[in-house]
């Protein structure tokens, strides 16, 4: 269950947002394709506006200083709160925003987004003002369009969601009801991905060699469709054999690298049902299906002892039934 917002006083307001990972479909959604997209709880973001005097401030890992001078990689943040405040109609002054943030940027976990959606959080509950989710996701969107160029929209539905979610272009957002308890470790590359050059990228191979590059996008959304009645009749080994055979498209894409097919493969050696990149690839982050519980802890001290930056064990089961 995603916390939103935890009132501190009169004139001081926090906003959080998690993270999430895509279990299956990146870069396919992007060409119309399904995916699935899991909230991932155990890394998030918090935003704290307070009232100071003067123009708007803003402290983080990234910058600290005057909003307005802040550097070009922050302007999707900097566009959403100017454009959140318009929203709320209050001056663009006399507020302090600290982001704390335990979500490694560039690695494919919707860092952007889930600060984004922080943000706009805390700035309603600042002016005591309600919103919609329909709201939420449009101011965070303009930040993604920053980060990503293109987005496909799916960091922000899913780091709002307490689901799975079954994303797909131009439809309606589906969630999913998985069956049985899925036992997952993430582990980190320690390299940073690029969305928008990784995404740009798998445009111009369509282009070039359209052939075989539809077909690896087609297979993907092939493979999506069966990971999701992986889930719903609780196959893990099916399940497992998907995840390895969606990385293979991806690898026939381009976009994944030594660094994660180190993972990936070592992961497999232990003892793994299956493992991919997750996110945009060429570094990041990836993801493996444990075969249990004692699996997941012995899979992710092997994963550190191997080299991962950073490794979440991570649980999945339909939060709805007892």
């Amino acid at each position: 269950m995603n916390v939103e917002m935890i009132p501190m006083s009169e004139n001081r307001a926090i906003g959080v947002a998690s993270s999430k990972l895509i279990l299956v479909g990146e870069h396919a959604v992007v060409h119309g394709q399904p995916a699935i997209a899991l909230p991932f709880p155990l890394i998030k973001v918090e935003s704290s506006v307070q009232e100071i005097e003067g123009p708007i401030r803003l402290e983080s890992e990234l910058y600290n200083g005057l909003l307005d001078e802040a550097p070009t990689q922050l302007s999707g943040i900097v566009q959403t709160i100017k454009e959140t405040l318009i929203c709320l109609r209050v001056p663009a002054e006399n507020l302090l925003i600290q982001i704390h943030s335990t979500i490694p940027p560039g690695k494919g976990l919707g860092s952007s987004a889930s600060v984004a959606i922080a943000i706009v959080r805390s700035l309603f509950h600042y002016t005591n003002t309600p919103y919609t989710n329909e709201q939420l996701l449009k101011l965070a969107n303009i930040a993604e369009t920053y980060a990503h160029g293109a987005p496909s929209g799916i960091d922000s539905i899913t780091i709002t969601s307490s689901s799975p979610v079954w994303y797909q272009k131009e439809a309606s957002v589906d969630y999913i009801e998985p069956k049985g308890t899925f036992y997952f470790v993430v582990a980190d590359t320690g390299m940073m991905a690029d969305t928008k050059s990784s995404v740009a990228n798998v445009k111009e191979l369509l282009k070039t060699a359209p052939e075989k590059m539809y077909g690896a996008v087609e297979r993907i959304g092939e493979i999506t469709y069966q990971v999701r009645e992986a889930l719903e009749k609780s196959s893990k080994k099916v399940l497992g054999y998907l995840l390895n055979e969606a990385q293979h498209e991806l690898e026939l894409l381009g976009v994944s690298n030594e660094g994660l097919e180190r993972l990936i493969q070592f992961a497999r050696k232990e003892g793994a049902l299956g493992a991919k990149l997750t996110g945009a690839g060429k570094g990041g982050c990836m993801i493996a299906l444990a075969q249990n519980e004692l699996h997941s802890k012995q899979l992710s001290e092997k994963l550190k002892q191997f080299g991962a930056q950073a490794v979440w064990p991570f649980v999945l089961k339909n939060e709805h039934i007892e």
